[in-house]
């Protein structure tokens, strides 16, 4: 049956238009997410710079419920048609920043960047809730993990060949290409007009909070993510002082993460028809708090493996938290939801990459890496003991063809 699902995904025109911009727009924004730094770095000499670059993107999220509500407020294939060709244009703009003078016309786009990615993602996540199959949004959402993941293994080391040999100016002309072609697909696509909710809406929150299905997921992918934020924080340390590598052996360890998640993207569907979201997730949690331990071991061969059960239990909450989203949540309030959901995830990643630098100038990695698994593995256990409940899908609207 899984294997049949995953095939119905891919047959159906709106989910494969939908999985092939994942993997175009993935590819360039993979490459800029690297290359931004790599540029910044190279213009400025400055390393805190060229951390902000990256910051820059990660800030929208903390604006996640209002861009949300925004994107509630828009037609959906319109706005993401719109979003990608405006997005493309602005990437143009980038072939003016040639000096340091100039850096601060990288950082305004990076801010705008990582807006237009949250309201996308936003409103992707509600018309993919509207268009696709609600039996099969497990399966599409894994695949579309694999689709992120997959670009990953590819696009960072082709945007930073491409920023060492032609410069920033490249890599961001490669994404604006990307930008395009993915208005295009989107604008290929069938979908139904929203009509206008005339119920008041609520908040995001109130979806998440007052639902005993969203609300342990989404707390459990927090608190999850913050844990993964302070994992992430440890690489180096990890790279140097545990395996005696050089920092270049970072990538073999992305690469074997990277592995992991693609596997759990061609899984998730099946289990999750299988197993209550809940039990996906804590598992997909317990594989990855085991991971996060076992890394303080000195074994390349451990590492390597941990890495890889890492990438294949860190994505687990997710794909099951925004299934239930998309799932439960009515068609009026799904884009605000689903971005307030994103945020509660994602920022704690953004604020524990911080806070693992400040712990690592205090404590051992050896002791902090079984001290974070640990964390990981009381959420697990949280979440399969803790009360259930059941929160009904509310009405979702239909339309006209647009």
């Amino acid at each position: 049956m899984g294997r049949s699902a995953t095939g119905r995904v891919l047959r159906d025109r709106t989910a494969g238009l939908l999985l092939t911009s994942v993997v175009v727009s993935g590819f360039g924004s993979s490459a800029m997410s690297l290359a931004a730094g790599i540029w910044v770095k190279s213009l400025t000499g400055s390393d805190s710079l060229a951390a902000l670059a990256l910051f820059a993107v990660w800030l929208p999220v903390l604006f996640g419920p209002v861009l949300g509500a925004v994107a509630d407020r828009l037609p959906r294939k319109p706005l993401l048609v719109g979003a990608n060709v405006a997005m493309a244009l602005l990437l143009t703009t980038l072939t003016a920043v040639d000096s340091a003078g100039r850096i601060w016309i990288l950082f305004a786009v990076l801010l705008l960047y990582g807006t237009s990615s949250v309201l996308m993602d936003a409103a992707e996540s509600a018309l993919v809730a509207q268009a696709v199959d609600a039996h099969l949004l497990g399966d599409f959402n894994g695949l579309r993990m694999m689709a992120n993941e997959g670009v990953k293994l590819v696009a960072p080391l082709t945007g930073a060949a491409l920023c060492a040999r032609f410069g920033g100016t490249a890599v961001a002309l490669l994404d604006a290409a990307s930008f395009a072609l993915a208005a295009g697909l989107y604008g290929l696509l069938r979908v139904r007009r929203q009509a206008p909710a005339g119920a008041r809406r609520s908040s995001g929150m109130r979806q998440v909070w007052g639902s005993p299905v969203l609300r342990p997921l989404v707390l459990a992918g927090s608190v999850t993510m913050l844990c993964a934020g302070l994992n992430g924080a440890m690489l180096y340390a990890v790279v140097d002082g545990v395996l005696g590598r050089s920092p270049a052996y970072a990538g073999v360890l992305y690469a074997a993460q990277g592995i992991g998640s693609v596997t759990v993207g061609l899984l998730a569907g099946p289990l999750l028809r299988r197993l209550p979201e809940r039990v996906f997730a804590a598992a997909g949690i317990t594989a990855f708090a085991l991971a996060v331990g076992l890394r303080a071991l000195p074994y390349d061969t451990v590492a390597l493996m941990a890495c890889a059960l890492i990438g294949l239990g860190l994505p687990c909450v997710l794909i099951a938290a925004m299934t239930a989203v998309q799932r439960e949540t009515p068609d009026a309030v799904l884009g605000r939801t689903s971005a307030t959901a994103g945020t509660l995830m994602m920022a704690p990643n953004a604020v524990a990459l911080a806070l693992g630098a400040g712990l690592l100038a205090l404590v051992d990695v050896r002791v902090l890496l079984p001290l974070v698994g640990a964390v990981a593995l009381l959420t697990a256990a949280t979440l399969v003991t803790g009360r259930r409940g059941s929160l009904p899908a509310g009405p979702r609207t239909s339309a006209a063809e647009a």
